[in-house]
Order: C-alpha cells, then structure tokens, then sequence
C-alpha cells in the first residue's frame, strides 16, 4: 500500500547535518547594539529606507560646566484648557535647562521641571484628546511655583515653540517671566531653508531622525532641545541661529490710519489686525528688521497712504519685549 506523502515531518536528517542547519545561538544582549547600528547603517546606505531613533531624554548635569557653557538657556512648553490667555488655564508646565555659549554651542542640560494643576473646570475633551492629560490625572495637583521661579531666575534666555502662545500664559501665571529674553523657536529659525517642510514640531523632529512621545510638555522640551543641537550637515545650528536673532531688535510698525479700502494689500502682506482691546493702537500692523524698515515705510507711503509724509507709529521690540500679551508702544527707530 503506498503511503501517503507526509506534509508535516521534517525528513530525517543525521547529526552532523543537523548541527550544520542549526543557526548559531548569541548570547542575550551581547552583541546586540553593534548589530544594530550595522543594520540601520545598511538600511540608510540602501537609499530605500529612512529610519527614526527613538528620542532619548538627555542626561541631568546638575554640576554642567559653566566655564566654557556659562550661559543658561531654558525651553519651557506648557498645556492649556485652550487658547486664549485671558480666558483659559495651565494645566502643565514643562521646562529643560541646558547650559550655552555666546558662540551658539550647546552645554548639558543641568535641569528640569514638569508639573500638573488643576483647572478650576473641566478639561475639554478635545484638549485631552491632544495631550493626553485628563481630569484625573491634575485632580489635586498643583504646580510649585516656587520651584519653577528658582530654575527661570536664573535664565539668560527662555525659548519655546511659539512664544507668542506660551509667554502670556506663563507671565500671568508668574512674573518672574516678564522681564527674560525670549526667543521663538517657529518665527525666528529659516526651517524651510534649512530644508524642513513644516515648523510643528512633530515635523521637525520627525526630518532630524527621530520620534519622540508627543505632547506631555517635559517631552517635547526635550525633543525641541534636540532638534535645536542638530547640524544637518550645516556650520550653523538652529540654535546658533536663534540666538543671533534674539540679540537684534524687530520694529513693529502700526499702519494707523490707513484708507479701509487698502485692508485686502495690507492683508496680503501679511499685516495683522489690532483690534484695540489690548490697549495696542486700533490698526494694522507688521513686524520688520531694523534694516527692512525703509524699505517698509516707503511701501506704506506710496502704497497705501495717499499722502508721501505718512508717519505711522514705529516701535521698537527687544528680545525682553516680544511676544508679550501686551507690546510695549514706547516709539523707536
């Protein structure tokens, strides 16, 4: 009787042969990392494959070296019920303190904060869908202000990704905010030429190589950090960058005045609108570099005003002044 071909037993196969098939067994951990990085190397080299490295945290100096590092930079982020300053709350506060140079160079990071509070509301749905931060999680909880006033006293320069949201939320939360230098990580880098597609920071940290646990403001602190130490094969890092254009002031030029009929010209220009509630003048109004201010004043005077002796109010903003709830109207050239 013929047998019936067996489709699930391995054919027999002699000890020898058996010990040749037999994949070489590694020891667990050892040897690991080098075959890693052997094959992320040979994945980027194939040209076929772009690979993220988890973002690690940086390692705490308390002692960072203050000779060669002795200026003290901190990134702060914070978690809000919403967007407007006046009406909404903190509900996390997260800040990175490193060590930097005048030359742009990077220290150790030699400390950090993140805290919770409590609102006096409910976390709307949307905002926990965001950060991930839920009632339960602040219920009780409540940021010591004193900790964190320790850590900014000491700054020279505070950064965050979009200053203009998070300096009103913390100089009402606190005023030893209000008098720092702030910089701006999305206004004040060329990402785009610096060859990024976007300025939010999932963008960002996602074209420097990697990925990180988003949105709790400790994390992205750090994920900001890292992505302003990145060269991306240039001279300049972003943070050399943004730290040359936090030492140049901006004037803030209010188009006060102007005919109703040249709001849609000032509109594609990209001037804002004040509507006045902030005590700012009731206008249009851009922002410019001391050595475009010419160059802007005489598109107002003959573009927009029917008059060549306009003097629109011109206000001078210092890296102390920008994106305040509240500009400063002291004029300036």
């Amino acid at each position: 009787m013929r047998h019936q071909f067996d489709l699930f037993t391995p054919p027999a196969v002699d000890g020898e042969k058996r010990a040749e098939l037999r994949p070489a067994r590694t020891r667990p951990g050892k040897g690991t990392a080098i075959d890693e990085a052997e094959m992320v190397q040979r994945l980027k080299d194939s040209g076929r494959y772009r690979i993220l490295q988890r973002l690690d945290p940086a390692p705490i100096v308390p002692d960072a070296d203050k000779l060669a590092f002795p200026r003290l930079g901190v990134v702060v982020d914070t978690e809000t019920t919403g967007l407007s300053a006046a009406q909404e709350e903190i509900i996390e506060i997260g800040a990175v303190a490193f060590r930097y140079a005048d030359d742009g160079s990077i220290g150790d990071v030699c400390a950090t904060f993140s805290a919770l509070q409590e609102p006096s509301k409910p976390i709307p749905t949307d905002i926990t869908r965001i950060t991930g931060i839920t009632d339960e999680m602040v219920a009780g909880q409540m940021i010591p202000r004193a900790k964190l006033e320790s850590l900014i006293s000491e700054a020279d320069l505070i950064i965050a990704h979009n200053a203009g949201f998070d300096r009103p939320f913390l100089e009402r939360f606190s005023p030893v905010f209000e008098n720092k230098p702030w910089a701006c990580s999305v206004k004040e880098i060329d990402w785009t030429a610096r060859g990024f597609e976007g300025t939010k920071l999932g963008y960002l940290i996602g074209q420097s190589g990697y990925f990180h646990n988003g949105h709790r403001a400790e994390d992205d602190c750090q994920a900001l950090l890292a992505v302003l130490r990145e060269t991306s094969g240039r001279k300049q890092t972003p943070f050399s960058e943004l730290l040359k254009a936090s030492h140049k002031s901006r004037l803030r030029i209010y188009a006060e005045n102007s005919p109703f009929e040249m709001k849609d010209k000032l509109k594609e220009r990209r001037y804002r609108w004040s509507d006045g509630t902030d005590g700012r003048p009731k206008s249009w109004w851009t922002e410019v570099d001391e050595d475009e201010l010419d160059s802007e004043l005489e598109y107002l005077r003959t573009e927009i005003y029917p008059w060549r002796d306009a003097e629109p109010l011109i206000v001078k903003l210092t890296a102390t002044e920008r994106y305040k709830e509240r500009a400063p109207l002291r004029p300036g050239k």
